[in-house]
Parts: structure tokens; sequence; C-alpha cells
């Protein structure tokens, strides 16, 4: 009943013993000292103050909006990059430069135009692949393998099916 107890005393530090720690070692009580000590919990987390520290999370989009900034320039063409830039050829044709580049940093344009739909490559790539490599690529899940036991399961399918048309 004593050793559930001081299990469930969860000694930390020396300060929870109080003078005993120390009328052990002034005594030359070996024994007590090592009981003692052997009490102490193994955890350096018991015996370290420990304060959760809270990160505020920061984001990419969180920053833009603290500092006010606009979207990032978009690395990529899709199809509304196709009016941005008419926009701003005829900017730059009725206005200038000055015009275009205000435009610009206003709604930034896409610093690549690649072909849409070739689902990455290029497009003399693209078009030299046959049928049956283009309709691969658009698959969206790989096939499954066959099993490994296929032909142990043909063999055992055609034996139960002779054995039924048997009976």
């Amino acid at each position: 009943m004593q050793i559930h107890t001081l299990d469930k005393a969860s000694i930390i530090n020396e300060l929870q013993f109080g003078t005993g720690i120390n009328h052990a070692v002034h005594e030359g009580r070996r024994a007590d000292f090592a009981l003692i000590l052997s009490m102490f919990s193994d955890d350096v987390r018991d015996n370290t103050p420990v304060e959760k520290i809270e990160q505020p999370e920061l984001t990419e989009n969180v920053l833009r909006q603290r500092f006010e900034l606009p979207e990032p320039q978009p690395l990529r063409s899709d199809q509304s990059s196709y009016d941005i830039s008419a926009t701003q050829a005829s900017l730059f044709h009725s206005a200038g430069l000055p015009s275009a580049k205000l435009s610009h940093y206003l709604k930034p344009d896409a610093l690549t135009y690649l072909p849409e739909d070739t689902h990455d490559l290029p497009e003399e790539v693209y078009h030299n692949l046959s049928g049956h490599q283009r309709r691969q690529l658009g698959e969206k899940e790989p096939k499954q393998l066959m099993p490994a036991d296929l032909y142990n399961k043909l063999i055992s399918a055609q034996r139960s099916f002779q054995i039924s048309a048997q009976a």
C-alpha cells in the first residue's frame, strides 16, 4: 500500500521534501539520500518549467493581407492571361510605355505562355505522341496492376466450373 502511495506522490524536485534531503546530506545518511534521489522524476520536462509558445500562423496570404500587397504574378498563362496582355498591349499603343508599365504593376501578366491541354509537355512533343499515349496522359487514376496470383485464380475458377457442370 505504501509503494502505491509513493508512486502517486509525483515527486519532482527537492523542494517537495523540505529539509529532509538537507538533513540526509549533513548527517551522512547515504541510504536516505539515495532513496530520496531515486524518487525524483527522471523526465526533464518535469524539472524544467515549460511554457507553450503560441506561434501566430504566418502564411503568404496572411502577410499579403497585412501589408496590403496585390496577388503575385502568375508563373503560367491561363485563359484570363490573354485578356490582360491584350489590354496592356492596347494601353502601350495608345498611351505609351508608362501606361503599359502601370497596368502591369496593377495587374501583372503571366511570366510565360505555355500551350494548354498538353500535360506540361512542349506542343511539338505532345503532337508527336500517339493517341494511346495521349489517352494515358489524360487518365486521372493509374491502372491497377494484374494480381500476381491471377493464373491460380483462373485455374481454380475453371476447375470449380468443371465440377459444377458435371454435378
